[in-house]
């Protein structure tokens, strides 16, 4: 594993607006501005507090180890090591599967950038590397002393989307149970969207991992449109053994805003991390063709949520079913910023023991993007 630095700079703005009350701010583009969802579902105990603290841009076409950097789809923090460690999307195409050890210099005076330390390859169940396109990369947890990661599935091969584990050296540990009808069909009548399978993931307070899919099953009701959003179904696994134990529904938001030509647009739920209360960070990522990524966070709270394993078909079930409650606390774009393809985050610790809030974006590989990194300081009220 190469020990190359690749260091970067932070992109710094301005504007700032304070009101009476802390410094609330329409326009994130300073270091320092503040955004505050006071009571989220109308608990004030849960407020929740984020901070600017800057950009950091690694440009698509960098290499580590002689292996390019990019499509950053899952981030962690390591609180053994004081770094992070982010998951490319490569599909064994241009490198082996690999997790990416990454420096952060960060404080509560802004992001000062982000340096590539080494990678690490994952291998495959016979404990060889992955052979190209035979596993989808997307999320990443750190367990103890493991990485439980998702490969969403799909595409020409038909693979079943999972999540897997895998030591601390990429040794592979295990692949957790899939529920039934979760898998690719033939004829595209039952289980996953294409490129909208397992895309979030979170450890749970009790040590269970949530996994959750972008968008809803083909049987569950249609994708994220203008005018309807989407069921996306989230998977509660006991870690030790790998068994399901319940599934939720998510109401994924509809697409919040048309493309400017006749290109695509879409939303969905591109990942989540478990905050220690018991309630859930996740990220909504769309895209328009022509108008660029919109990017909003919410909160959410299994507590009251349906269990809906044995639903076959949310659409078309007579049982009342209730989704997770959802509540939007920051809206990147709203605030000022110009959010590129955020499918990462994690909670982390700056230099001098601020509560970080990094989110990271999958640059796809091209070079009409970047592997963006934009920190918050995160202020939390608790009970």
């Amino acid at each position: 594993m190469s020990c190359d630095h690749a260091p970067v700079r932070s992109a710094i703005g301005a504007a700032l607006i304070y009101f009476a009350f802390g410094a609330i701010t329409t326009s994130a583009t300073e270091i320092g501005a503040t955004f505050e969802k006071a009571c989220p579902f109308g608990d004030c105990s849960a407020g929740i507090a984020f901070t600017y603290l800057g950009e950091a841009v690694i440009p698509t076409g960098y290499r580590e180890a002689d292996i390019e950097f990019g499509g950053i789809s899952g981030l962690d923090y390591d609180a053994a090591t004081g770094r992070y460690v982010a998951l490319s999307d490569d599909r064994a195409e241009r490198g082996p599967v690999r997790i990416y050890e990454l420096d952060v210099d960060v404080s509560a005076n802004g992001l000062r950038g982000v340096s590539v330390l080494r990678h690490l390859p994952l291998r495959d169940e016979g404990g060889m590397a992955f052979g190209p396109r035979s596993a989808d990369p997307e999320a990443l947890r750190l367990g103890a002393d493991l990485f439980y990661w998702t490969s969403e599935g799909g595409g020409e091969a038909q693979l079943p989307p999972s999540v897997r584990v895998s030591s601390k050296d990429g040794a592979h540990v295990r692949t957790f149970d899939l529920p039934g009808g979760f898998g690719p069909s033939a004829d595209g009548s039952s289980g996953l969207r294409d490129n909208q399978a397992f895309e979030a993931l979170a450890v749970l307070p009790s040590g269970d991992v949530l996994a959750a899919f972008e968008a809803a099953l083909q049987q569950d009701g249609p994708g994220p449109g203008l005018t309807e959003g989407s069921l996306a179904r989230m998977v509660r696994y006991d870690a030790s053994s790998g068994k399901p134990k319940a599934q939720y529904v998510y109401p994924v938001s509809p697409v919040p805003q048309s493309s400017v030509e006749t290109g695509k647009a879409m939303n969905g739920l591109s990942e989540m991390i478990a905050l220690e209360n018991g309630l859930i960070l996740a990220v909504e990522r769309s895209f328009a063709e022509g108008a660029g990524n919109t990017i909003k966070l919410f909160m959410i709270d299994l507590a009251s949520a349906t269990e809906v394993s044995d639903i076959p078909t949310l659409t078309e079930s007579s049982e009342r079913i209730i989704p997770v409650r959802k509540t939007e606390v920051l809206d990147l774009n709203g605030l000022g910023l110009k959010p590129d393809n955020i499918e990462a985050m994690a909670i982390g610790k700056a230099r001098d023991g601020s509560e970080i809030l990094l989110l990271a974006a999958d640059n796809n590989f091209s070079g009409k993007q970047k592997t963006q990194f934009l920190a918050f300081k995160m202020a939390r009220r608790g009970p």
